[in-house]
């Protein structure tokens, strides 16, 4: 493999300061500003969950960090480098909303295209896009054009190529858009790999509860300003309440432990039984099938 420009040793994964940046609007193309002044530090091996609503910026903010778009002022770095150097772009993948991979291509030639790109040895891509293609449920359609592939199907592709070279650093933009419960199985998956290898990532959504088990940490971002960033734990704990899973315990118990709650000063708020999440039910039916 061919050896990839070195970034800068000991600096963080992505480093913002004071970031805003602009599009332009009608006949005269006045600037408007998307992004304010944003600051933000995300340490290497550490996984950052970008939330907000639809239109707060999320988009425009991993375009700046992905190098495909500049911006009107501020610092950026990735590893230490400019995003739109290839010392930073060889190290990170991105994978955008809007999925524009070339939909003439198969599966599998655009993932040979796009390793190539990368600079990767072609039996190297070749290995790598058959098992992701396998990973994502995608084996059997590797041949078909991505224009014959639906919304979810096209979902997986854009997982497969945007952990193809092993990146430091993956930015996803609303990554379970489309996905099923199966598909968000195999993005946990993967997310997990890549954390398990050191690698930094940040995964953007208007729907935070799709991310937070992975996220070391949490940026709140509405109307292009950065209202809140943390840790998880920091930022959804409130003060005074704590949340307790037991089991095995009837309702007598039960009723017991809450009477006292009561007497030491506290509140039992709701009591409900644990479910399991979809995702469990999906894999108990297919250990059964």
């Amino acid at each position: 493999m061919p050896s990839l420009p070195h970034t800068t040793p000991g600096a963080p994964a992505l480093e913002l300061s004071d970031l805003a940046s602009c599009y332009r609007i009608g006949l005269l193309q006045r600037k408007r500003e998307v992004l304010h002044g944003v600051n933000l530090i995300l340490q290497r091996g550490r996984c950052l969950g970008l939330v907000g609503p639809n239109g707060s910026g999320k988009s425009t903010l991993l375009q700046v960090l992905a190098g495909v778009q500049r911006s009107e002022r501020g610092v950026v770095r990735v590893l230490g480098s400019d995003p739109r150097q290839a010392r930073a772009r060889a190290r990170l993948a991105y994978l955008p909303e809007d999925s524009p991979f070339p939909a003439e291509l198969s599966a599998l030639a655009a993932l040979d295209l796009l390793g190539a790109l990368a600079g990767l040895p072609r039996k190297e891509v070749r290995s790598r896009a058959e098992r992701l293609l396998e990973r994502v449920g995608l084996a059997d359609q590797r041949l078909a054009p991505l224009r014959t592939f639906s919304r979810g199907m096209m979902r997986r592709f854009g997982l497969a190529q945007a952990f193809l070279s092993e990146p430091e650093v993956v930015l996803l933009d609303e990554p379970t858009a489309g996905l099923d419960a199966p598909g968000f199985a195999v993005l946990e998956d993967l997310v997990s790999e890549a954390q398990g290898r050191g690698a930094s990532l940040v995964l953007a959504s208007h729907l935070p509860s799709d991310l937070l088990q992975h996220c070391d940490d949490l940026a709140v971002l509405v109307d292009g300003h950065l209202r809140a960033h943390g840790p998880t734990d920091d930022l959804l704990a409130i003060e005074g309440r704590v949340q307790v899973e037991l089991e095995g315990m009837g309702p007598a118990p039960l009723k017991e432990l809450g009477t006292w709650v009561r007497e030491v000063g506290g509140r039992v708020r709701s009591t409900s039984p644990s479910g399991r999440s979809l995702l469990e039910l999906y894999g108990q039916a297919e250990r059964h099938a």
